[in-house]
């Protein structure tokens, strides 16, 4: 190779290593530019919730506890909502004592009167409602076939499940609507849209929530309230603790479930929250329905 040629590879070649060198200098920018894009997001949330009064109904532990936390975070006034007293009174201190805005009031979502209650609550209290997360459930008697199933556990758990998102929406709406509008979130779960052996009346009121959910979203889209749902595959709560008990180890149940999941483990109540607060605070999403289940119904 004449000697000009082999200097113009070398010169080539030494400008593209200097290239990669600048790309390794650059590759440590993202992290920065990712701090500040993730400090924009959390200044938009935060303007997004920040003065404005939120409904959360079973916020006295998993899920709704968290979610309830989270949005304190961003400044948000909460009224926690729920049956046991004392854990929603626990959440409301620990959300006071470390600078946030919350206020419990003990509710039965199936009882109409204490729905209506709840809503007007939160609109002297703070002044309005501008969201809700309509977290309020029970798994029902898992283990059940079709052909065993009472009259006394469709009650129960359709009537929690489906009539207590009902009579919240029915109550939250006119409020939400005089506030100048929001957005509402209601729990479904994974098996809102597959079906599971052994959890009939769970599955059919899981379904029936998201029936309600794409129903009210059209009902009020042009009316500036936005509804949808968020469907959880198995998350750390105490709910998945009744299903399968508590223990970790030698726990074949629990590792079964975990197994559903192709990432391989069950959820967290805070991977859950980000997604209600995502719907929340989404302008442009109504009647859709987030699924945080790590792949479980991709299969």
């Amino acid at each position: 190779m004449p000697e000009k040629h082999r200097c113009a590879r070398i010169k080539v070649l030494g400008t593209s290593g200097r290239v990669r060198d600048d790309r390794l200098v650059t590759n440590k920018r993202p992290l920065t530019n990712q701090t500040t894009n993730n400090n924009r997001i959390t200044d938009l949330m935060k303007n997004t919730f920040q003065n404005k009064v939120v409904i959360i109904t079973g916020a006295t532990s998993g899920i709704g506890a968290t979610v309830a936390h989270e949005l304190a975070t961003l400044r948000a006034k909460v009224v926690v909502a729920g049956r046991r007293q004392q854990e929603g009174e626990a959440v409301v201190a620990s959300i006071v004592a470390a600078g946030g805005t919350a206020a419990f009031v003990k509710t039965d979502t199936t009882n109409e009167a204490e729905v209506k209650a709840m809503v007007d609550f939160a609109v002297k209290t703070y002044g309005g409602l501008h969201f809700a997360f309509n977290n309020a459930g029970v798994e029902g008697t898992p283990g059940l076939t079709v052909d065993q199933q009472t009259v006394e556990n469709y009650r129960q758990t359709m009537d929690i499940n489906v009539l207590g998102v009902l009579l919240s929406m029915k109550h939250e709406l006119p409020a939400i609507l005089a506030s100048g509008g929001g957005a509402i979130v209601n729990t479904s779960s994974v098996v809102g849209q597959i079906g599971m052996a052994g959890m009939a009346l769970y599955v059919a009121s899981k379904h029936a929530v998201e029936g309600l959910t794409k129903t009210a979203a059209l009902e009020f889209a042009k009316q500036g309230v936005r509804v949808n749902a968020v469907a959880p595959g198995a998350i750390q709560t105490p709910m998945v603790n009744r299903f399968v008990g508590e223990s970790t180890e030698n726990n074949p149940q629990r590792d079964w479930l975990a197994s559903q999941h192709p990432v391989g483990r069950v959820g967290t109540s805070e991977e859950v929250s980000q997604a209600v607060i995502a719907l929340l605070g989404n302008s442009f999403i109504t009647g859709a329905t987030l699924t945080v289940d790590g792949g479980w119904t991709a299969q």
